[in-house]
């Protein structure tokens, strides 16, 4: 059963820096890529990192955010500095064999919320 489980969320002061951190188990986690999504009320869910298997990352929302992995312990991590209020969303995190990075592909975790206060 694959299993994607995140963590880290919280609420932070504009400013502040989380670290989100995703669980990963029941598939082979270093063949997958993996990205890290936010959907805010209201708003439709985007991608906001992804690094592939062999570690190539690209932020694709803001330089404040860095995506990285440690397939040792099958987790990717999520490092947000200088947070702003409108980073305020629900963060998920997904894997999947391919690089399309379209939203119906891949696992998915329950998420983490993030709200930062101004």
């Amino acid at each position: 059963q694959v299993q994607l489980v995140e963590s880290g969320g919280g609420l932070v002061q504009a400013g502040g820096s989380l670290r989100l951190s995703c669980a990963v188990s029941g598939i082979s986690f270093s063949i997958n890529h993996v990205g890290w999504y936010r959907q805010a009320p209201g708003k439709q869910r985007e991608l906001v990192a992804r690094i592939s298997s062999s570690g190539n990352s690209r932020a694709s929302v803001s330089d404040r955010f860095t995506i990285f992995r440690d397939n040792a312990k099958n987790m990717a991590y999520l490092q947000m500095n200088s947070l702003q209020p409108e980073d305020t969303a629900m963060y998920y995190c997904n894997c999947r064999k391919t690089a399309d990075w379209g939203l119906e592909y891949g696992y998915w975790g329950q998420g983490t919320q993030v709200t930062v206060s101004s």
